[in-house]
């Protein structure tokens, strides 16, 4: 990984907790999550799942107000929910309209791949994808699993971007606080900038 300072980071150097913690301001490790630990912990081992907090801020159209929450990661893995997360062009662009003072730039929202939307293609429009399969360039297809739920991240000042609640608020009140969508690998393959986006009929 790289942090925001330019420092690259992997868990073969020795003082990579070190580094983390400094660069998040609380003591912090890095650690891997073997496949097949879940299904240890329910046999009674002692290799446990892994979990991620999420802190939910005092605002309407959250499931939680003001709170801090966890749930379990995905077998074997630390993302949050899926291994890919993808987002169209068009999600950027309606919310934007909706709250123009914002700034909806793609690092705010961190998806694996970003999809150019077709002219006259507006809105959220990964919406209606869910449970279909999206091939993209000669090789790959992805099944879209679900709605992307955002959290108080989308949220925070990075890298040139202020802090802004209104983001999350705006994607409360017009899409049930989601953005973009989840998906798996169906078929793996290298993708380049510029392949062709389609769904399967």
């Amino acid at each position: 990984m790289t942090l925001s300072d330019g420092t690259a980071l992997s868990g073969t150097r020795g003082d990579h907790h070190r580094i983390l913690s400094h660069a998040l301001g609380r003591e912090v490790t890095l650690d891997a999550v073997a496949r097949g630990d879940e299904e240890a912990t329910t046999s009674g081992s002692t290799a446990r799942a892994a979990t991620a907090e999420e802190y939910w801020p005092d605002m309407d159209g959250l499931d939680f107000r003001d709170r801090v929450t966890d749930f379990l990661l995905p077998a074997g893995t630390f993302l949050d929910c899926a291994a890919v997360h993808l987002l169209t062009t068009a999600a950027l662009d309606r919310p934007g309209a909706l709250h123009p003072r914002g700034r909806f730039d793609v690092p705010r929202f961190r998806p694996n791949i970003v999809v150019r939307a077709a002219a006259g293609e507006s809105g959220f429009i990964e919406n209606g994808w869910v449970g279909r399969t999206l091939a993209i360039g000669d090789e790959v297809c992805l099944t879209i699993t679900g709605p992307c739920g955002r959290c108080v991240m989308t949220t925070l000042p990075q890298a040139g971007l202020p802090k802004d609640p209104d983001i999350l608020r705006t994607a409360a009140q017009h899409n049930k606080v989601q953005v973009g969508v989840y998906a798996a690998v169906a078929r793996g393959g290298t993708i380049r900038r510029g392949d062709s986006v389609r769904l399967a009929v």
